[in-house]
């Protein structure tokens, strides 16, 4: 009797302790740009192609071919230092239904910022998020899209020189803006072009990669493709072949 008493004491303490975190294959921070130099029509379509890409068949197949069946993620909109919005707050995605639910929250919800650029802003906030996350995974991963350089804030490599540090992985997706004002020609195309800049200054970490958007109306499909490569971990031969 007094063992029978003595177990149920230890199961009671056990199912009213801390509830344990849930364990997911990635966090994800998406973190979309929505600077000056992003129109509304391009804000747009950024904004559709985050919301197809996240319940595309692809990478519901790959979130449910992870270890977990999980991912964990959270969609933000950065401008200018200081100004970073959580649109979609950490979720665990693991079927179509979630996903769509992501999907409506994206966009339904108002444009964030119109500001200048901050990429060192961007990812810091993001660290924040990464800190904060209840679910757990060893494989953190901040996903930068952008259409121009950083112009604001302090200096982008030091913040992701920091971030790598913590062992976090920043992938980037360069939209190359041919549409852009003018005077926005030297923040979108750079010497040397955006897609340099970004090689340069903002992807690093272990197996990080930059993909390249030649427009915004392409920006669902990569977007895909990208999230897929960040789940799955393609071996390297598929992943070029997955990216193009």
């Amino acid at each position: 009797m007094k063992r029978f008493l003595l177990a149920s004491v230890i199961a009671f303490l056990a199912a009213s302790g801390p509830a344990r975190a849930e364990n997911v294959d990635v966090l994800l921070v998406l973190a979309a740009d929505v600077s000056r130099s992003i129109d509304e029509g391009e804000f747009e379509l950024q904004r559709k192609g985050y919301a197809a890409a996240i319940t595309d068949p692809r990478v519901l197949r790959a979130i449910s071919g992870g270890p977990n069946h999980a991912i964990a993620v959270t969609f933000v909109e950065w401008a200018g230092a200081g100004e970073q919005n959580v649109v979609v707050d950490w979720t665990v995605v693991r079927d179509e239904e979630v996903a769509q639910g992501v999907a409506a929250t994206m966009l339904s919800a108002p444009r964030s910022f119109v500001g200048r650029t901050s990429i060192s802003g961007a990812i810091d906030f993001a660290m924040e998020r990464l800190a904060a996350a209840s679910p757990k995974s060893d494989k953190r991963i901040i996903d930068i899209s952008g259409d121009g350089t950083s112009n604001a804030g302090r200096a982008v490599t030091e913040a992701r020189d920091q971030a790598v540090a913590q062992g976090v992985t920043i992938n980037g997706l360069a939209i190359i803006n041919s549409q852009t004002n003018p005077g926005y020609a030297f923040h979108t195309h750079p010497p040397g072009g955006l897609p340099n800049y970004y090689r340069d200054n903002v992807i690093g970490g272990a197996g990080s990669f930059l993909l390249v958007v030649e427009d915004f109306k392409t920006f669902s499909d990569a977007m895909a493709n990208k999230l897929v490569n960040e789940i799955a971990e393609l071996p390297a031969g598929r992943r070029t072949a997955a990216l193009r």
